[in-house]
């Protein structure tokens, strides 16, 4: 028979897991990613089910929408759920810019913002090619010949320096694997007076019905862009559910 002693531990075992489950907790050996040198992420054993088990100064980075969910990104309801065309009137562009859609998926934003730059580009950035194929597609079927599809990696958006005006993230940034070296290589590509657009589900707020790791907070956001050497311009709240953040280049003379 079992003494009081390891009944009452076995208990308080099965009731710590019976808490975790109930969190939304999940439990992976912890893995040093060997290919990955920098001190700026931890890997913890214990994490949400909705997360990849790595955190950056402080927050889990989210799970990627998969290409098999495509439909998603084009569905009627994000009309009046996000407010695309709101967001783009906020972006302010000019028909000369040259805009980069990191993690464009099938062109959503995409095709929408190349019409107003004329003269300009859009670079509709992807790290996953099933979803760059249906956005050439609708490229080729739509005679659109500004955009043009670029396959990223988890570490790098794959962008010339000093080519873009913009670019511009939205509901992305949070499933980044490696947001530290993708943020580094948008700020090279960025023109001196280039800007970075983040458009985020506000996770300050809990009833909004999207899971947490897929929302983040202002705070967290201004945390990390700084990180990179981008300092915070405005955050305007036109959007029903989620923040609208702009951040420049820090110049050498401020």
């Amino acid at each position: 028979m079992k003494s009081p002693k390891i009944l009452i531990s076995s208990i308080a075992i099965a009731l710590l897991i019976l808490l975790l489950g109930l969190l939304n907790f999940t439990y992976t050996p912890a893995i040093v990613a060997s290919n990955n040198p920098s001190a700026y992420y931890q890997q913890r054993a214990f994490h949400s089910r909705d997360g990849i088990g790595k955190f950056y100064l402080g927050r889990e980075i989210a799970k990627v929408m998969g290409h098999q969910e495509m439909l998603w990104l084009e569905r009627p309801s994000r009309e009046l759920q996000e407010q695309p065309k709101k967001v783009i009137e906020a972006l302010n562009l000019k028909p000369t810019d040259v805009v980069a859609d990191i993690g464009a998926g099938t062109g959503y934003f995409s095709f929408r913002i190349a019409s107003l730059v004329p003269q300009g580009k859009v670079y509709a950035v992807d790290i996953q090619p099933e979803m760059l194929d249906v956005l050439n597609f609708l490229k080729t079927e739509n005679r659109v010949t500004n955009v043009e599809t670029v396959l990223g990696s988890v570490s790098t958006p794959n962008l010339s320096p000093n080519s873009i005006d913009l670019a511009l993230m939205v509901d992305a940034y949070h499933e980044f694997e490696y947001p530290r070296e993708i943020m580094e290589e948008i700020v090279k590509a960025l023109k001196r007076n280039g800007r970075v657009v983040l458009v985020e589900y506000r996770r300050e707020n809990p009833l909004i019905p999207i899971k947490a790791l897929h929302k983040m907070t202002q705070n967290q956001v201004k945390k990390e862009m700084n990180a990179v050497g981008l300092s915070w311009k405005e955050t305007q709240e036109f959007l029903p559910q989620q923040h609208f953040m702009v951040f420049k280049k820090k110049t050498k003379d401020k």
